[in-house]
């Protein structure tokens, strides 16, 4: 039989914690995650679902929706990545499916993705070194596509004051680790 122990997508057997001054970053290995695809004339009855799910709301273009403890943003047209606590929600998929039946197609997405909360009352030189948002004016619940380090991630903005979640590619969780920590470093 086999021993496998769980590792973060640091590589390390908890949650890695930096901080630089004012700055704190962390891993969060406490994701999960699951896109949902709205099916080929069914996007009506997904996003039904979705509402359902967010007390009416769906995450249009650019925005997240931000109930505790699950999550969801837009990632395409009729696309949404849906997150919540690993601890509670490990089969994520699995529940989402049973929810949305045939309206949507439905992936695990846990272990494709490293998530980084940046914490800082003044976050904004840090993100204006990573990526070519206009992050001054992102709001709680805005959620934007970009590029950091030549890799493609979603920054979603949880609080205006001190709050920021960064999502990539797992499989590049070291070389997205790397570019945010020079970036605080830089500014401290």
């Amino acid at each position: 039989m086999h021993d496998l122990t769980a590792i973060t997508a640091l590589g390390g057997h908890s949650q890695r914690v930096d901080t630089f001054g004012e700055f704190t970053l962390r891993e969060n290995d406490g994701l999960a995650l699951a896109s949902v695809h709205a099916r080929l004339g069914h996007e009506t009855a997904c996003r039904k679902h979705l509402a359902d799910m967010f007390d009416g709301k769906i995450p249009e273009v650019g925005k997240a929706v931000l109930r505790d403890p699950e999550a969801a943003f837009w990632t395409g047209p009729d696309q949404w990545m849906v997150g919540a606590p690993y601890t509670t929600h490990e089969d994520l998929a699995a529940q989402l499916k049973a929810r949305f039946g045939t309206s949507a197609s439905i992936t695990e997405q846990s272990d494709a993705w490293a998530c980084f909360d940046l914490q800082s009352a003044n976050m904004e030189p840090v993100m204006e070194l990573l990526c070519p948002i206009n992050f001054r004016e992102m709001q709680t619940g805005d959620a934007q596509r970009t590029s950091i380090h030549h890799l493609g991630c979603f920054v979603i903005r949880r609080d205006p004051n001190d709050w920021v979640s960064i999502l990539g590619p797992r499989a590049s969780a070291g070389s997205l680790h790397r570019a945010i920590v020079t970036a605080m470093q830089s500014v401290v």
